[in-house]
């Protein structure tokens, strides 16, 4: 979407959108490889310790190929302008962390804090979209970021570790019991009694309300677009979307 957005209206012969798409692309897989870095395990050394060594090292390698890209490129205000979105990011990051370990987040706010934080780096190039643009350009991404953030936390709630501090465990937080809050905030709830609560409490129901509304607003905004060349390109990046979506899920359910 970023790709197709920066190089509506460009001449043939700019290629700046897809340099500038391809290294934000590697700037969120690097955020993405950091992030998936297990901060559970309190284990000194063995496997878990080489697997988060690793995932910084394969972290940094990705930020690396961003930093030469640009560089080569000539691009140095666009290097500026990615490492200012990047550290804005880790603030707002390192914030959502202190909430978390205060318990003091909704599992609404939890949402709406992960949302923007995946929306960060893209929010960056809002400038260098065409102004009648812009703020179309905002609202899919936003609809976009919605719904790929809420379809991760489905795939993710279907094991207790990896769902902890995801949607559905702030959800039950708040809504079980008393008995029910502390089988949570035991480290070794099992998955029949974890799957248990999710279905008592309607999480992955309430999600996949929540993806089915953001896929209608999607839809509603692609439906009021006049540029036939823009709608048809957006539409084809919505078909691919829920492809992978599809694949994704597909994948999740025979793993």
């Amino acid at each position: 979407m970023l790709y197709i957005f920066l190089n509506h209206g460009t001449p043939d012969g700019d290629r700046n959108g897809e340099l500038y798409t391809l290294v934000t692309g590697l700037v969120q897989l690097a955020l993405d490889t950091h992030e998936s870095i297990d901060r559970s395990s309190e284990q000194p050394g063995g496997d878990a310790m080489r697997s988060r060594q690793l995932k910084v090292l394969a972290g940094d390698y990705f930020s690396s190929w961003f930093y030469r890209l640009l560089a080569r490129s000539g691009q140095i205000e666009m290097i500026g302008i990615l490492s200012t979105a990047i550290a804005e990011f880790n603030v707002m990051k390192a914030g959502l962390y202190s909430k978390m370990t205060g318990m003091l987040l909704s599992a609404e706010q939890y949402l709406r804090h992960t949302v923007q934080l995946n929306m960060r780096l893209f929010l960056s190039f809002t400038p260098m979209i065409e102004a009648p643009l812009a703020d179309l350009w905002q609202k899919l991404l936003a609809e976009f970021s919605h719904c790929e953030t809420v379809f991760l936390e489905l795939r993710r709630s279907n094991d207790p570790a990896g769902a902890r501090e995801g949607y559905c465990y702030w959800k039950l937080l708040e809504s079980a019991a008393e008995d029910e809050r502390k089988l949570l905030l035991d480290r070794n709830l099992d998955v029949k009694d974890w799957k248990k609560l999710k279905l008592k409490y309607k999480c992955d129901s309430l999600l996949t309300d929540k993806l089915h509304a953001s896929l209608q607003s999607i839809e509603g905004l692609l439906q009021g677009i006049k540029d036939e060349h823009l709608k048809g390109e957006l539409n084809a990046a919505l078909d691919r979307f829920l492809l992978q979506m599809k694949i994704s899920g597909q994948a999740a359910v025979e793993g």
